[in-house]
């Protein structure tokens, strides 16, 4: 019965089509008209010839990101000039409507090189680069200003002036308190018998309700100058705010903008339900077909697939019988550790040589050819203090990663385990805490791609016996090309370890590493877990930064050391510490300035500010009457635990009686963390 399963398929993707075009956006006005362009004076200072092209790779990475969230920053530290870039969509236009609004500023802003700073503002989007950080400015003399338009008929009417301005200042009103709770985006009409007066207000993502306030407030001021002029713009560093009495928004902007948090999220329930539904029924037949299909040759172990003939061919390639008998079955007393990805295994080859194999949980053969470049990818590492990753095997039940056997001892255990741990001198703990940098540096910077770990912590550092570390478990790593600076990506990795943007917002650079490195520093120094509280000093974080604060920082190192160490040296690795866990990942440094500032005692290291901590009441043991925790915890406040796998992409409470999975959702990625 040949016809049937086609037949099947036939309806499912003339179904999918049909429901994609039902869900297609309607292309409308992008707003391209100019509103404001300004260049930063050029100086001989500012003249280099690398500009354009940094320029270029600046708009081709804001351009990858744009479209598909309407909103992106870029930050480039190279040779000199560093550069920054930010865009910025109105959130009322369209994906499409935002790219076409995107490709104009972007042409409008190259009459500003080689300037080392221009911005353009157009009446739908925004587009700014310059050579120093400006990400959290909402107000800035040099970068606000306001154009009005022409003189209504009514100067000489002293009453329907006053009415006019009366109504405009409603309008603004209206506008910087939507704005506050929709996102940063306000948009509304105030109609009086014949008279309407549109107005829109759009403050950059980076902006917090107080900060988008303020920013809204001061553009409210100088568009309020142009009274009564029929139109008025003002373009702050942080916002942009219009009104006019033609209408020149679509009505989608004020139903996005009466809508509001609430009405959002029930129109977003509604659609996920009737989403779910459709996608329950082409589950229920993709699994009837997947079940025909596996039947005909269910055997335990046989393929699924063809193996990819580059794999099949490759000396990366394991088979998954040969691994399954050198782990004795995966046979629990050869298991080495328990990572973020999976269990790691002790092996013997059939030619003698140990290795150490890990079973990943998510299974990885629908996209073997992906999988296995990365695994090409990340066997080319060369670096004694990155694991070697021998190959792998994607054509069993599961996907299994072969690496050197390093050592049974982990960073974790030779600090903390009571059966394991080891003392380390001042002088061990530096030149591993130097060594995982070395290595990291090396992921991000010295490798044929960017390789991100996603999953730094003490127990995915190996020691051999000379504690030279080793970074370990790639079970989670991801690679980027060379012009991205970040992705959108599932969550994935241990709490207490990961980034507060890639934690709330799923937004994942290599500062997410630098992040989960200044952890493991400071826990190395110390000998504390981050997530174990020292009588009322809080988390080891909060007690460094206290001291940090005190002036006496090295107070915190392990007390078991004494006076055995050096104290300039030690303030240093701190204070780097609380610089690499900066809440704003462009406050972090890159890995490779982390080395240089050990390996040079003479560089000056920047002032940390607080990094982000969490109420200790959060983390005290379980209390089954103490009120659950939320997601809208995070929106004040910092959660850090250890122990605590994340692989999700649906944002979950967490009960303080129930420490289980946490991720991200898309209310979280609303939160203003960079």
């Amino acid at each position: 019965m040949p016809i049937a399963p086609r037949y099947l398929e036939y309806v499912t993707f003339v179904s999918l089509i049909s429901f994609i075009f039902m869900l297609s956006p309607s292309l409308a006005d992008p707003r391209t008209t100019i509103a404001n362009i300004s260049c930063k004076p050029l100086t001989n200072v500012a003249i280099n010839t690398n500009l354009f092209p940094k320029y270029m790779e600046v708009m081709g990475t804001l351009d990858d990101f744009i479209s598909e969230n309407k909103s992106a920053t870029y930050e480039m530290n190279t040779n000199e000039p560093d550069i920054y870039g930010l865009a910025k969509c109105h959130n009322d236009l369209s994906q499409d409507e935002c790219k076409l609004c995107f490709i104009e500023a972007k042409n409008k802003l190259t009459k500003c090189i080689p300037a080392p700073g221009g911005s353009v503002y157009l009446d739908g989007c925004f587009l700014r680069y310059d050579n120093y950080n400006f990400f959290d400015e909402s107000i800035q003399k040099n970068s606000s200003s306001y154009a009005c338009g022409v003189p209504t008929d009514i100067t000489n009417d002293q009453y329907m002036k006053r009415d006019f301005a009366a109504r405009v200042d409603r309008a603004i009103a209206n506008v910087t308190s939507m704005s506050i709770v929709n996102s940063g985006f306000g948009a509304t009409v105030v109609k009086s018998g014949l008279l309407a007066i549109y107005a829109l207000g759009q403050c950059w993502d980076y902006l917090g309700p107080e900060e988008c306030t303020k920013c809204l407030n001061n553009a409210g001021d100088m568009v309020r100058k142009c009274l009564p002029a029929a139109e008025g713009k003002a373009m702050n560093a942080g916002c942009y705010l219009r009104y006019s009495s033609n209408k020149f928004f679509s009505d989608g902007a004020l139903v996005l903008a009466d809508k509001g948090p609430t009405e959002c999220k029930d129109a977003w329930i509604i659609a996920a339900i009737v989403l779910s539904s459709i996608l329950g029924l082409f589950a229920i037949l993709g699994a009837f077909l997947g079940y025909r299909r596996y039947s005909k040759d269910k055997g335990g172990t046989k393929r699924v697939h063809k193996i990819p003939l580059a794999l099949e061919t490759s000396k990366l390639n394991f088979k998954y019988e040969v691994l399954q008998k050198a782990t004795g079955d995966f046979d629990p007393l050869n298991k080495l550790g328990q990572g973020g990805s999976g269990s790691v295994y002790k092996g013997i080859l059939p030619d003698g040589k140990t290795v150490a194999v890990k079973r990943l949980l998510y299974n990885t053969r629908q996209w073997a050819e992906e999988f296995f470049n990365e695994v090409n990818l990340i066997s080319s590492i060369q670096h004694k203090n990155v694991v070697k990753l021998l190959g792998c095997s994607i054509e069993g039940p599961e996907s299994l990663l072969v690496f050197d056997c390093v050592s049974n001892r982990n960073l974790d255990q030779v600090l903390f385990d009571e059966n394991k741990r080891q003392f380390l001198s001042w002088k061990e703990r530096f030149e591993i805490i130097l060594g995982i940098a070395e290595g990291l540096a090396y992921l991000h910077e010295g490798s044929k791609a960017k390789i991100i770990h996603r999953d730094i912590k003490n127990t995915n550092i190996l020691v051999d016996d000379q504690l030279v570390p080793k970074i370990a478990d790639f079970g989670l790593a991801r690679r980027f090309a060379p012009h991205k600076t970040h992705v959108k990506d599932g969550v994935a990795g241990t709490l207490g370890y990961l980034a507060p943007e890639y934690l709330l917002q799923g937004c994942l650079t290599e500062k997410a590493d630098v992040y989960s490195f200044g952890v493991v520093a400071i826990e190395v120094a110390c000998c504390i877990k981050s997530n174990v509280f020292v009588s009322d000093s809080g988390s080891v974080l909060q007690s460094v930064w206290r001291n940090y604060k005190l002036n006496k920082i090295t107070e915190s190192i392990d007390s078991r050391l004494m006076s055995d160490f050096q104290e300039q040296e030690a303030s240093r690795v701190l204070q780097l510490g609380l610089l690499c866990t900066q809440t704003r990942r462009f406050s972090r440094p890159s890995m490779s300035q982390v080395v240089t500032i050990l390996r040079n005692e003479e560089i000056e290291i920047p002032v940390p500010v607080q990094p982000p901590f969490q109420n200790s009441s959060l983390l005290a043991p379980p209390d089954t009457s103490s009120p659950s925790v939320t997601k809208d915890s995070f929106f004040s406040e910092w959660y850090s635990t250890d122990g605590i796998s994340i692989q999700s992409s649906e944002f979950a409470s967490l009960s303080s009686s129930q420490s289980s999975d946490f991720s991200t959702s898309e209310n979280s990625r609303l939160l203003k963390i960079s």
